[in-house]
């Protein structure tokens, strides 16, 4: 291999995978390639540095609830909650409430996400943990 290529390899190897795909997005972009390949995860996993594999493992800690449906015969239920949650006023929570989708609680750790999500569903609602 030529010192050239050594060199970029050399530098490849020390990019995060944020870089990484960056770089693969701009030389798809550039050169008009698709390097899209539909590979078993497993596989790709075996392929990946094992810091690279624990960047991919590294499970979310903050989510963004979303409430997504309110059933009309359970508004006032899921009024009260959503109240709860956001510490907001009657009319600002109505206004949720009344205008699905919306984001109740932005970062909420991952015990008070599943908290919401379970007080929001036993009420008769539905909601994404994003």
């Amino acid at each position: 291999m030529s010192e050239k290529l050594n060199i970029i390899i050399e530098q490849l190897k020390s990019l995060t995978l944020l870089e990484a795909s960056e770089l693969v997005s701009e030389i798809e972009k550039v050169f008009g390639v698709d390097t899209s390949v539909s590979v078993n995860s497993g596989a790709v996993m075996a392929a990946m540095p094992v810091q690279a594999a624990a960047e991919v493992v590294e499970e979310k800690s903050q989510f963004d609830v979303t409430l997504t449906d309110v059933p009309a015969d359970k508004k006032i239920a899921i009024l009260k909650i959503v109240r709860n949650v956001t510490g907001l006023g009657l009319k600002e929570s109505k206004d949720i409430v009344d205008n699905v989708p919306k984001v109740l609680k932005e970062a909420a750790s991952k015990e008070e996400s599943e908290t919401i999500k379970k007080e929001i569903e036993a009420a008769g609602g539905k909601v994404t943990l994003k």
